[in-house]
Protein backbone atom coordinates (compact mmCIF):
# COMPACT_ATOMS: atom_id res chain seq x y z
CA UNK A 1 0.00 0.00 0.00
CA UNK A 2 2.90 2.32 0.98
CA UNK A 3 4.49 1.56 -2.21
CA UNK A 4 1.69 2.25 -4.74
CA UNK A 5 0.58 5.87 -2.36
CA UNK A 6 4.18 7.16 -1.76
CA UNK A 7 7.05 5.21 -3.90
CA UNK A 8 7.43 7.66 -6.62
CA UNK A 9 7.74 10.53 -4.05
CA UNK A 10 9.52 9.11 -1.40
CA UNK A 11 12.50 7.56 -4.03
CA UNK A 12 12.75 11.21 -5.15
CA UNK A 13 13.76 12.04 -1.95
CA UNK A 14 16.63 9.30 -1.41
CA UNK A 15 17.28 6.92 1.46
CA UNK A 16 18.39 9.64 3.62
CA UNK A 17 15.85 11.99 3.42
CA UNK A 18 13.09 9.32 3.84
CA UNK A 19 15.54 8.09 6.72
CA UNK A 20 15.28 11.61 8.27
CA UNK A 21 11.33 11.72 8.25
CA UNK A 22 11.43 8.46 9.95
CA UNK A 23 13.59 9.39 12.57
CA UNK A 24 11.28 12.61 13.14
CA UNK A 25 8.26 10.35 12.96
CA UNK A 26 9.75 8.29 15.80
CA UNK A 27 10.29 11.18 17.83
CA UNK A 28 6.79 12.22 17.28
CA UNK A 29 6.16 8.84 18.67
CA UNK A 30 8.39 9.17 21.42
CA UNK A 31 6.42 12.58 22.57
CA UNK A 32 2.57 11.06 22.34
CA UNK A 33 3.95 7.80 24.57
CA UNK A 34 4.74 10.60 26.94
CA UNK A 35 1.17 12.11 26.46
CA UNK A 36 -0.80 9.48 26.98
CA UNK A 37 -3.56 10.48 24.31
CA UNK A 38 -4.35 7.01 22.83
CA UNK A 39 -5.67 8.72 19.47
CA UNK A 40 -2.26 10.61 19.06
CA UNK A 41 -0.37 7.19 19.81
CA UNK A 42 -2.54 5.50 17.23
CA UNK A 43 -1.58 8.53 14.67
CA UNK A 44 1.40 7.99 15.56
CA UNK A 45 2.37 4.57 15.47
CA UNK A 46 0.52 4.44 12.09
CA UNK A 47 2.99 7.16 10.34
CA UNK A 48 6.46 5.40 12.22
CA UNK A 49 5.10 2.31 9.88
CA UNK A 50 4.48 4.35 7.21
CA UNK A 51 8.05 5.94 6.60
CA UNK A 52 9.58 2.55 7.76
CA UNK A 53 7.81 0.82 5.01
CA UNK A 54 8.52 3.64 2.25
CA UNK A 55 12.22 3.45 3.68
CA UNK A 56 12.28 -0.21 2.96
CA UNK A 57 10.39 0.33 -0.68
CA UNK A 58 13.17 2.76 -1.39
CA UNK A 59 15.84 -0.17 -1.15
CA UNK A 60 14.05 -2.68 -2.27
CA UNK A 61 13.30 -4.68 0.87
CA UNK A 62 9.99 -6.30 1.06
CA UNK A 63 9.72 -5.63 4.97
CA UNK A 64 6.06 -7.80 5.46
CA UNK A 65 8.65 -10.66 4.19
CA UNK A 66 11.76 -9.98 6.07
CA UNK A 67 9.84 -9.37 9.47
CA UNK A 68 8.08 -13.19 8.88
CA UNK A 69 11.59 -15.08 7.65
CA UNK A 70 13.21 -13.58 11.17
CA UNK A 71 10.65 -14.30 13.33
CA UNK A 72 8.55 -16.75 11.69
CA UNK A 73 6.24 -16.91 14.85
CA UNK A 74 8.79 -17.27 17.48
CA UNK A 75 11.60 -15.17 19.36
CA UNK A 76 14.66 -15.35 17.03
CA UNK A 77 16.76 -15.99 19.39
CA UNK A 78 15.25 -18.44 22.19
CA UNK A 79 13.02 -20.29 19.83
CA UNK A 80 9.77 -19.82 21.19
CA UNK A 81 6.02 -18.56 21.76
CA UNK A 82 6.56 -16.34 24.20
CA UNK A 83 9.90 -15.65 24.18
CA UNK A 84 11.18 -16.87 27.08
CA UNK A 85 14.58 -15.13 26.69
CA UNK A 86 15.96 -14.06 30.14
CA UNK A 87 16.48 -10.35 30.57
Amino acid sequence: MMRCIYFHRDSKRGVEGTFDWFVDEVKELGKALKASDKKALEKEFADVIAWLASLANIIDVNLEKAALEKYDNKCPKCGHLPCECAF
